[in-house]
């Protein structure tokens, strides 16, 4: 079973196909469901050779971002390279 990590979010890096998908909307209703109720729903990234890489979660992260947070609570998985 996954663990949860507190993760900097400075060490996270998405992936530049990722970064195409974002919905602005999405992250400030999202950045308000967080200040209301916290992270509820933790992101899922894989090591790389300097931090982290996103897996999934990259509206979350952004939230976080935009609320001037510096962690994120996620779980570390090991995802195979395409």
């Amino acid at each position: 079973m996954p663990v949860k990590h507190t993760l900097p979010i400075a060490d996270i890096q998405v992936p530049v196909k990722r970064k195409k998908t974002l919905d602005p909307q999405k992250v400030a209703q999202l950045a308000e469901d967080i200040m209301e109720n916290g992270q509820t729903t933790p992101i899922s990234v894989r090591s790389a050779k300097q931090g982290y890489v996103l897996i999934e979660g990259y509206h979350r992260l952004e939230a976080l971002r935009a609320l001037g947070e510096d962690s994120v609570v996620g779980y570390e998985v090991r995802a195979r390279l395409h």
